[in-house]
């Protein structure tokens, strides 16, 4: 009998005890129960990040002015006024130095990873996300420039529409941008400079429009853009840690004619 009322007085603590820990949670949470989610993979939603959509803002309405100057009578007139003020009553004997300076960016993070700077990524991150970005958009100006006919501005070719040499000159700018700007915002800036002077030499030249360069613009930053936003996805499928790529392949565009580069780690 003794032995049965410390049994059920044993019990009956346990039962208050369960109360009392149950009162303040329900007083905290009502009658609802908190759903249960399984733990968060912080390395997978890292590996999955979201591109904003500011970043289509300037590069699209660079294209979309380009694509408009071609249709628009309004814009033609802007692209011939700049011809005429830029070749017609300034004649002047072209320079080649376009062809060079469209790499000057690119060729920067190299020089500044080799001097200590060190960038956003390795050597073989940035060497595949560069190759990527050049691979885009050379696939976008090459694809419009074969339906575009748009004739240049000096009636060599119609290949005029848009501009390869700018397109490619801001995919380096932007390379170089992604790479140092949480260094310095202005490593941009000079790429950016060096873009822009690139697309002034095209019209300097009088192998480009206005809207051409434009367009370029658009294109060769949208192209870096979607690069570095596939890239993480892309490395995640196809490369282990323990990989190494020594040998990058990328398309090159110079003086109208398409080529491929190489790059090898020794």
């Amino acid at each position: 009998m003794k032995r049965t009322l410390i049994t059920l007085a044993c019990c009956w603590a346990g039962i208050t005890c369960c109360k009392a820990q149950q009162g303040p949670a329900r007083k905290y949470m009502g009658d609802t129960t908190l759903p249960q989610h399984p733990p968060i993979n912080w390395n997978a939603a890292e590996l999955r990040p979201r591109i904003p959509a500011s970043a289509f803002i300037a590069p699209g309405i660079l294209i979309a002015y380009g694509v408009t100057s071609t249709k628009s009578d309004g814009l033609h007139q802007v692209n011939e006024k700049i011809k005429e003020e830029v070749w017609t009553e300034n004649p002047h004997s072209k320079t080649s130095i376009d062809n060079y300076l469209v790499f000057a960016p690119a060729v920067a993070v190299y020089v500044l990873n080799a001097a200590g700077v060190k960038g956003k990524h390795n050597f073989k991150d940035r060497t595949i996300i560069y190759g990527m970005a050049n691979l885009i958009s050379a696939g976008v100006f090459c694809g419009v420039k074969s339906f575009s006919n748009e004739m240049r501005p000096d009636g060599s070719n119609n290949f005029s529409f848009p501009s390869g040499h700018t397109a490619t000159a801001f995919v380096s700018a932007e390379f170089l941008r992604q790479e140092y700007k949480d260094v310095s915002p202005w490593y941009g800036v000079a790429g950016y400079a060096a873009a822009t002077a690139t697309g002034y030499l095209r019209m300097y030249n009088n192998k480009h429009w206005l809207g051409d360069v434009a367009a370029g613009a658009g294109v060769g930053i949208l192209s870096t853009r979607l690069a570095y936003w596939l890239y993480p996805t892309i490395k995640r499928t196809f490369y282990k840690k323990s990989d190494e790529v020594k040998t990058i392949i990328m398309p090159t565009y110079q003086s109208g004619a398409v080529g491929l580069g190489l790059v090898h780690h020794f």
